[in-house]
């Protein structure tokens, strides 16, 4: 991998390279190609070094600060300290934007420049339980970890507040240099991501927002895009989302109890928690995962032969045995193969259940026939499904089988979303990571959820993906972390991971 030499001096593990500033400095634009002077980058770059700690103190600050709009957690606090950090990296016209859920925050940077960008930020993470991390979620504390380095491990480490933060480190970079921007940028900033983005498009929509977005070339999410031995992949979309909670009560049912009473009354009574199994069990095959919802796969696009050769390649390249330790299993579904569990990832629709919740859960046992059960679900969708018709079946499918009288509460959701290899966006990602020194892998998409559909659909009709070099691991999982200093020289830290949003500016120039 190329070198980030943000100073001139090696340091934390900076893989010797090819990309030192002073020798950038030397070599005339023209000859390069580029429209910008490679003095001005390597001034930046130089940068980099010195704001180390001070980027490290960020990030800890920031995860101290949780926005949970499932447990309205930190609001208005939390879009306020979004709003503030945007101004301090340079945004200006920061406002909070109202919707009828959490407020989105928007901002934009104006540099004169002849392309402009959109950046898309989410400032909400997810839920945690303390007592599963080994050390608590909100201390961030900075943590030796084995074939790593050090990490910064906490909740919404990786996702998203370390890429986040180290972009936000690059354009104050760009201040303390006192180099402008080579493209225009525009923020857009919501807070219910985690409960999959049921506001986001209202601040998409308002109407300065979308006067600005329509200005764009396309947009972008940072990312910590490196695996642990240095690849990268550059996703082509991600699946779309809806998440929903299935309600079964013995007041909206009819039957059993209206309030918890004792089990020995399970002989007379009927229970709406075996309802509620019942009812999930309608949803599934006989296998216990393919989902028999009707209708469920009637829109989903099977891989292309294209997309079928890219996973291929990937699975080429890797190793089965590193990819079930990092997710602590032994077997894929119903044992199939390395190759064909990558398949299976990138093309099947899913529905999950994320949890279960019924009468008393706490110390020892409590014998209560409970008169309300809940599940909370979420499908993963791919092309060419959508969000309201997906619900639409399911919704469909239970009353057909019996259980129109489970409550479907819609949480939030959202259609997949797709960027040709051919957009300006994709090639430039691949550009950039190859001066690098890296040779990323094109990935059909993302089997994660982020709203870029509210992009890369009507009215904006703009390509939209992931970009950022760094690691991190845990995303809605305890132990989560983001790489801040690396001893592995393939795969690169926090300022590595600044320096390479640097690159990504210019190369948008």
């Amino acid at each position: 991998m190329a070198n980030f030499d943000v100073s001139g001096v090696s340091r934390r593990g900076f893989v010797q390279g090819a990309m030192a500033s002073a020798a950038l400095a030397a070599v005339p634009a023209k000859a390069l190609g580029e429209a910008y002077d490679p003095a001005d980058k390597a001034a930046v770059l130089a940068q980099i070094r010195g704001m180390h700690d001070a980027n490290v103190k960020r990030l800890q600050d920031w995860i101290a600060l949780p926005s949970i709009a499932a447990m309205d957690l930190n609001f208005p606090a939390g879009p306020e300290y979004m709003a503030k950090l945007a101004r301090d990296a340079g945004f200006t016209g920061v406002k909070l934007i109202p919707t009828s859920g959490k407020p989105g925050v928007f901002g934009k940077i104006d540099a004169g420049a002849p392309t402009t960008v959109g950046i898309y930020f989410m400032y909400d993470v997810k839920h945690f339980d303390p007592a599963e991390w080994s050390s608590h979620p909100l201390e961030a504390r900075l943590i030796k970890k084995d074939g790593l380095g050090t990490v910064c491990m906490g909740r919404g480490a990786v996702n998203q507040k370390g890429p986040e933060n180290s972009f936000l480190s690059a354009l104050m970079a760009f201040k303390a240099a006192g180099k402008k921007l080579p493209v225009n940028l525009v923020l857009v900033c919501e807070g219910e991501e985690e409960i999959a983005s049921p506001h986001f498009h209202e601040i998409v929509q308002t109407p300065e927002v979308l006067a600005e977005l329509k200005k764009c070339e396309a947009v972008f999410i940072p990312e910590a895009g490196q695996a642990k031995d240095g690849s990268v992949e550059v996703s082509l979309g991600a699946k779309g989302v809806v998440e929903v909670f299935l309600v079964s009560s013995g007041e909206k049912w009819g039957r059993g109890p209206k309030a918890d009473v004792h089990s020995s009354l399970e002989a007379q009574l009927d229970s709406p928690t075996w309802h509620l199994v019942q009812a999930l069990n309608t949803l599934i095959e006989k296998d216990g995962h393919t989902p028999a919802v009707e209708g469920f796969f009637e829109k989903a696009k099977p891989l292309t032969d294209v997309q079928k050769k890219m996973i291929q390649e990937h699975v080429a390249k890797s190793t089965e045995a590193a990819a079930m330790k990092t997710l602590g299993v032994q077997h894929w579904l119903r044992d199939v193969s390395y190759l064909e569990a990558e398949y299976l990832l990138e093309s099947r629709p899913t529905i999950n259940i994320e949890g279960l919740v019924a009468g008393y859960t706490g110390p020892g046992g409590k014998t209560v026939l409970p008169h309300r059960a809940e599940a909370k679900i979420d499908m993963r969708l791919v092309p060419d499904m959508t969000a309201v018709d997906t619900l639409a079946k399911l919704k469909a499918h239970l009353a057909k089988h019996g259980f129109g009288d489970i409550d479907v509460q819609l949480g939030g959701g959202y259609d997949p979303t797709t960027t040709e290899a051919s957009s300006r966006l994709i090639k430039l990602q691949l550009a950039t990571y190859r001066k690098l020194g890296l040779e990323p892998n094109l990935w059909p998409r993302s089997a994660g959820s982020w709203p870029g559909c509210v992009f890369t659909g009507a009215p904006l009709n703009l390509p939209a993906g992931h970009y950022g070099l760094g690691n991190g691991y845990g995303a809605h999982a305890p132990d989560e972390y983001y790489l801040i200093d690396l001893e592995n020289p393939k795969v690169q830290g926090l300022d590595g991971a600044v320096a390479s949003f640097v690159e990504y500016l210019y190369a948008w120039a």
